[in-house]
């Protein structure tokens, strides 16, 4: 199939987000940006940054956290992976490193140089998952970051944007004390899913 001109534009896009360094001296270890994108995306992930294990693999949600996130999506790993069908375009595209209780936010350089960008490039009717507070503050900024308020009001942008806490294993206590969560919002969440796949 020949590449349209704004498929090539994309291409070229990605080309330089995947060799941009301008936080190498910043970073624990050499810069790695893990995108995944297409101007056919049909759902967007807007997750925070890349932990340790995703960095080495270079897949995205490759580790617990992916696997909770496409078991709340209600997706197997081959629709996951289709940039097709979803695209994922964290905070920071690169590893930050380890801080004292998890891994570092992510880089603040990332966002201004290659956000706006990316994201002009998707499709307008897409439905967007914001993942945790850098993301959150992002997209939602009238919620100041804030996950669990930003969360419990996850009916004031359905069906076009949901929030979600961060799926890590970390998060095990909001999941206990937050199980209104997956008895009232998942469902909904994999009801939006679906519905933006068909499209």
């Amino acid at each position: 199939m020949t590449k349209s001109r704004s498929d090539i534009e994309l291409s070229e896009l990605l080309s330089d987000i995947r060799s941009c360094t301008i936080c190498a001296e910043d970073l624990p270890v050499d810069p790695r940006p893990i995108v995944q994108v297409s101007r056919r995306s049909k759902i967007l992930i807007a997750g925070q940054a890349p932990g340790r294990k995703v960095f080495e693999s270079g897949i995205p949600f490759a580790d617990k956290s992916g696997d909770r996130l496409r078991q709340w999506m209600g997706v197997d790993e081959a629709t996951f992976y289709d940039p097709d069908k979803v695209a994922i375009v964290p905070m920071g595209f690169c590893y930050p490193g380890k801080g004292k209780s998890g891994d570092l936010p992510p880089r603040k350089e990332c966002a201004p140089a290659w956000r706006g960008q990316l994201l002009a490039e998707l499709a307008s009717n897409r439905l967007t998952i914001v993942i945790g507070a850098y993301a959150i503050a992002y997209h939602m900024p009238e919620s100041g970051g804030r996950v669990t308020d930003a969360v419990k009001s996850w009916k004031s942008t359905y069906p076009e944007l949901i929030p979600l806490p961060h799926p890590s294993p970390r998060n095990i206590a909001w999941f206990q004390r937050n199980q209104w969560f997956e008895s009232e919002l998942i469902p909904s969440l994999q009801a939006a899913v679906a519905s933006a796949l068909e499209k």
